[in-house]
């Protein structure tokens, strides 16, 4: 490996570690400050991992993640904050979960329409954002913050049991999917759980997101408008065009992040469906640093702190506040945004001083010749 592909390995991992590191400090000053040991918390979360059924928790929320932090890493990517992912992956789950209670085609049609229509929900409804950016120089963080609270309200209106919905006691739910629209997982045992069939298409969709933005036309229209729109609109490039399209595919994306749960376990949507994972992806790209493998690592992280923390109210003689884990998930964010300006500052300066050598090099061998 030459050095300036080491250098360029090495910025890519500090980020990321030096934050890791920076939240468990800061984590376990807290537990210190509150009279608690700042090793136990640490130790219980961690023998989790060797209980086979948290293990298919965490794939299992992993892959929500995972999906959702995709689509907020398309948008980094172009310099565009998305984040209205939550009210768009909410959104396609319902209309996914009408859909699927109420058209009942063979499974071979019926599993490929309902990833369409949350496709199709999560992409229009990002769309919205990007033509109000394009056409009035609305910001997309306005306009898809607004979109969520739209988002949350037109949820609660079309799962009223007069429109969409079935009240099942104190839950409004959409009613349970047609069969034929479930996707089956891996059973690994009664004891264990199933791991659910479309964590599949969240590898699939990791591939896809890499080969497009590192092998294709469109990809490098992508990055190179994300790094300088003016440039990217003298080399050719709609400008305009390709902010319209990333926020549809990114919410395209955003819809297909709830498709794991709706199709693989709950087949329905109701009050109890997770909210919140369009925010919780935000901090996993950074995390991940829009890189696939990255977020990958990042989302596994995340859900292994939300499927490992129930183990601290067991803790003996006293519980913990399971809330650690919460707060580690928060200063890893607040961490991660210092530690990747440090890392940046400091790869400038390198590059810096490298330009600075080889124009000194150059100099002195211009008058080694001109001697």
């Amino acid at each position: 490996m030459k050095k300036f592909d080491k250098e360029r390995v090495l910025l890519a991992v500090a980020g990321p570690v030096m934050a890791l590191v920076a939240a468990i400090l800061l984590t376990s000053v807290v537990l210190i400050a509150s009279g608690k040991s700042p090793i136990e918390p640490y130790s219980l979360m961690l023998e989790q991992i060797g209980y086979s059924d948290v293990q298919v928790l965490i794939v299992n929320q992993a892959s929500l993640y995972y999906i959702a932090a995709l689509a907020v890493a398309l948008g980094f990517r172009m310099n565009l904050f998305n984040i209205g992912v939550d009210g768009q992956y909410r959104l396609a789950a319902m209309m996914t979960a009408v859909v699927g209670a109420h058209v009942d085609l063979p499974a071979f049609l019926q599993v490929p329409m309902l990833l369409l229509v949350a496709v199709l929900t999560g992409g229009i409804w990002a769309g919205v954002a990007g033509v109000l950016k394009v056409t009035r120089g609305v910001s997309e963080v306005v306009a898809t913050i607004m979109l969520n609270a739209i988002a949350t309200s037109l949820i609660a209106y079309l799962t009223l049991p007069e429109v969409f919905g079935e009240l099942v006691g104190d839950n409004k739910t959409t009613g349970i999917m047609n069969e034929s629209g479930w996707v089956p997982g891996i059973d690994l045992g009664p004891d264990v759980g199933e791991i659910y069939g479309l964590v599949f298409l969240a590898v699939a969709l990791g591939i896809v997101y890499w080969l497009v933005l590192n092998r294709t036309r469109f990809g490098f229209d992508l990055r190179a408008t994300g790094e300088s729109e003016s440039a990217a609109a003298a080399s050719g490039v709609d400008a305009k065009r390709m902010v319209l399209t990333v926020m549809i595919v990114s919410g395209g994306v955003s819809g297909l992040a709830g498709l794991p749960l709706l199709l693989g376990d709950a087949h329905t949507y109701s009050l109890s469906f997770p909210t919140g994972v369009g925010f919780t992806a935000i901090g996993i790209a950074l995390l991940g640093r829009n890189n696939p493998g990255g977020i990958a690592l990042a989302a596994l992280l995340w859900a292994f702190l939300d499927k490992a923390s129930p183990a601290l109210d067991y803790a003996t003689p006293e519980p913990y506040e399971k809330e650690i884990a919460m707060i580690m998930q928060g200063l890893i964010v607040f961490a991660v945004v210092i530690s990747y300006e440090v890392v940046r500052t400091w790869g400038l300066r390198r590059q810096q001083k490298r330009v600075g050598e080889e124009l000194a090099a150059a100099a002195n061998t211009k008058k080694e010749v001109a001697v």
